[in-house]
């Protein structure tokens, strides 16, 4: 049986990769007692996913990753287990079971939903909440995306789902989160700034990753839902 758990991460752990948070949960799932399936061989391994890594300093609300168990009481059950064994700043919400024809949680994520703020002191020096729709509205926001191997120059546009303003003067962002796309949050504020020739503070930003998204419409017509929406109660 395939498992989707959904967890938050706040606080100080949100300086720990991705690999050791994975180590964490390897060994709070063997604490927790839960009957977890393992792969073959001669150095057999917990059949455990992971929907697209957070990266390190930023918070979340809405992580996932996805087991295989061998037997199951119930998901609150397991749900309760694994909360039991948490460290303080990681806290698991739900635990949903998936159908048998559900894809993994890496292949299925589709979008990513972020709440971005600013550090006392680095807030920005020009009126960021009246100029920020005006750059959403853009027809085209090119920007240059750099890895350690490449460097290319595209359109970002398509790829920023929504950007706007929330009350409290947060800037909420949802982009393409995928395989083929994955916008970071720091890359769209960026090229805000530079629109309009300001330098970005590359630790001005607090970002929290609030859900993670798979795409259930098709190429032409996208409907977005959280990757937990695929599962349910047992």
């Amino acid at each position: 049986m395939k498992l989707r758990v959904k967890f938050s991460k706040h606080g100080a752990i949100k300086f720990i990769g991705h690999l050791d948070v994975m180590r964490y949960f390897q060994k709070a799932i063997r604490r927790a007692g839960i009957d977890i399936a393992y792969t073959g061989g001669f150095s057999p391994h917990q059949i455990m996913s992971f929907a697209a890594p957070l990266g390190v300093g930023l918070e979340s609300n809405g992580e996932y990753m996805d087991i295989e168990v061998n037997s199951l009481t119930s998901t609150q059950d397991t749900l309760d287990r694994l909360n039991q064994q948490m460290a303080e700043g990681i806290y698991v919400l739900e635990v949903k079971l998936l159908p048998d024809n559900a894809g993994n949680a890496m292949a299925s994520v589709a979008a990513a939903k972020y709440t971005i703020r600013f550090r006392e002191g680095y807030e920005p020096d020009f009126e960021y909440k009246t100029l920020l729709d005006e750059f959403y509205k853009q027809e085209e926001i090119v920007v240059t995306k750099k890895t350690k191997k490449s460097e290319s120059t595209f359109d970002m546009k398509p790829f920023i789902y929504d950007c706007h303003i929330e009350e409290d003067g947060a800037i909420s962002l949802t982009v393409d989160a995928s395989s083929s796309g994955n916008i970071k949050p720091s890359l769209v504020i960026q090229a805000f700034y530079e629109k309009y020739g300001k330098s970005l503070n590359e630790i001005a930003l607090m970002v929290t990753r609030e859900e993670t998204y798979t795409n259930i419409g098709d190429e032409t017509q996208r409907n977005l839902v959280p990757l937990g929406a695929v599962g349910e109660n047992f």
